[in-house]
């Protein structure tokens, strides 16, 4: 697969040096998503922070957003995303069994109540926007106010990432050598 416009020269652009540099030090390196964005400085600072205090200041388990991620992915038929959150996925205590499950966990029972709540939640806003209210005040059983805004603040900004992986067709990731 070949991304559908092309990535900046990073080289020729200096304006990008800082940033990148930005991005590399909260990411680890450049990921073709960030290479992607900066071809717009101002969204891909934006993306950063955003995904930043989603992923790294959000009180939010590790476990519940990655298993949000990895259903988003499924839904939104992002293999890139899918790919790259696996490692984070068992690192945060989801099975690969559970993993392997993801496509069909309403009918699997390797997730309990709270995985089931979080997943029907996901698929609700990720597939249907509008939140049905036995789904909503079942999720919110599990969390708090500030629970519930990252929660779903992690939902939507998932949605984000997976919508414009796959418009813009974002080359996977090398394998690692």
């Amino acid at each position: 697969m070949v991304a559908r416009i092309s990535y900046p020269d990073l080289e020729a652009n200096p304006e990008l040096k800082a940033l990148t540099a930005k991005i590399i030090s909260e990411r680890g390196k450049l990921h073709n998503l960030y290479k992607m964005l900066l071809n717009s400085p101002p969204i891909a600072e934006g993306w950063l922070n955003l995904l930043t205090a989603v992923r790294q200041k959000s009180l939010l388990s590790g476990r519940v957003r990655e298993l949000v991620i990895m259903r988003i992915a499924v839904i939104n038929k992002a293999e890139y995303e899918f790919i790259s959150h696996t490692p984070f996925a068992l690192k945060e205590g989801i099975s690969q069994e559970q993993i392997n499950a993801i496509e069909s966990w309403n009918t699997s029972t390797l997730f309990d109540s709270v995985d089931r709540s979080v997943l029907a939640y996901t698929d609700s806003m990720t597939r249907d926007v509008h939140v049905p209210k036995n789904i909503f005040e079942d999720v919110n059983k599990h969390f708090d106010a500030r629970g519930m805004t990252e929660l779903t603040a992690t939902i939507a900004s998932y949605n984000l990432v997976s919508r414009f992986l796959e418009a813009l067709e974002i080359d996977p990731e090398p394998e690692p050598k």
